[in-house]
């Protein structure tokens, strides 16, 4: 009987499988990307962000995209190719050149470790440091977003502190009948014009104004009017209302790791702390590490679920049925461990037992498909 080498027969396997991953990988995070990229249009339409920005924003979370679907087209993936192999009868060229379904199990293992590793990279590193790149870039462009933003007849009040209304809109840069409100100051301050103009004066956007009138509002009814022939208003100290501040899930790995270990054991945190680091914040922090850390655990769980595929071939009664079981358990858990991340912040106690967990499970699935396969080499 002619044999084939071993590391032949699963680089074949997993490679295919691999090409596989990677290829419906690439389709369903573009098709979320697309879907995301729709509902971050408000960027634009809202903010008044330029389309430069907006793309650039979009790019820089598609690594967080990827990590979030992962997990699912990894199991997808690996469900395709075992049952692939077993309805054609492939799986027995394992069996009959000598791998038993122990052996086999171990190499996937080893495989499955791999995407593990992917993946906290891509959940520890990669997608949090891009996530703040995306943030800082509304930060550290220009902010021209006036041109695009203001809208003839609308009031506009995305720009925090500023409401603008525009009668009419010569052309890009030129408008007629403005009105504008400065809610800066203690007592807010408004502007009317007749004609306005944007320009750029070393390097700052303001609005020039022409023939028109300020008003100082006082709350105790002493209102200070003056007319003015020509004003330049500064633009470049209002910001939009899209949050710059850093968000947790953007922030490095051992920032949050630090947090925690100084809120939890060594209980040292000032409890008049303002920044991220407090009372408020630390059952985020601490579920956002469980995300990034463990939550990848899953990898393994997903691989234990599917091995069974092997446990009946292609040719018995409920291999079917026993095919949609795998699947549909696998299915959910993915579901549960999206779950499980939400109440793992609750404490630290919780961290530890939904790290636990999985690792328990995975020992208890390799126990028993190691006791049913130990006496068995061949299908």
């Amino acid at each position: 009987m002619f044999l084939i080498n071993e590391k032949t027969i699963f680089k074949k396997f997993l490679a295919e499988n691999t090409f596989f991953f990677f290829i419906i990988l690439l389709c369903v995070s573009f098709i979320v990307m697309v879907i995301q990229a729709v509902n971050n249009l408000d960027l634009v339409l809202d903010d008044g962000h330029s389309f430069i920005i907006y793309f650039y924003y979009t790019i820089l979370l598609y690594p967080k995209v990827v990590s979030k679907v992962m997990p699912l087209i990894f199991f997808t993936s690996l469900f395709y190719s075992i049952s692939k192999y077993e309805n054609s009868n492939e799986l027995k060229i394992f069996w009959i050149n000598g791998i038993n379904k122990i052996n086999f199990y171990n190499v996937i293992l080893k495989y499955t470790f791999i995407f593990f590793l992917i993946q906290i990279f891509l959940t520890a590193v990669i997608s949090p440091y891009l996530q703040n790149k995306a943030r800082n870039s509304f930060i550290q462009s220009d902010m021209d977003f006036f041109p695009s933003l203001i809208q003839e007849k609308k009031f506009i009040d995305t720009v925090d502190k500023l409401t603008i209304f525009i009668d009419k809109k010569i052309n890009k840069n030129e408008y007629s009948n403005i009105f504008l409100k400065d809610d800066t100051s203690e007592f807010p301050k408004i502007i009317f014009a007749d004609k306005g103009f944007l320009i750029n004066i070393n390097g700052n956007r303001s609005l020039r104004l022409l023939n028109g009138k300020f008003i100082n509002v006082n709350y105790e009814g002493n209102n200070l009017f003056f007319n003015f022939e020509q004003t330049d208003f500064n633009l470049s100290k209002f910001k939009t209302k899209t949050i710059t501040d850093q968000k947790i899930k953007e922030m490095p790995l051992f920032i949050l790791t630090k947090c925690m270990l100084d809120f939890s054991i060594k209980k040292n945190v000032n409890k008049d702390d303002t920044s991220y680091c407090n009372k408020d914040s630390i059952n985020e922090i601490n579920s956002e590490i469980y995300s990034r850390l463990f939550k990848p655990l899953n990898f393994f769980i997903l691989t234990s679920i599917l091995i069974f595929l092997i446990m009946t071939n292609h040719e018995a009664k409920n291999f079917k049925l026993n095919q949609i079981s795998i699947f549909i358990f696998g299915v959910f858990s993915v579901i549960l461990f999206e779950i499980i991340t939400n109440y793992s912040g609750k404490s630290l106690t919780n961290m530890v037992i939904f790290t636990v967990t999985p690792i328990i499970i995975f020992l208890i699935l390799y126990f028993i498909f190691y006791i049913k396969n130990i006496h068995k080499n061949t299908v």
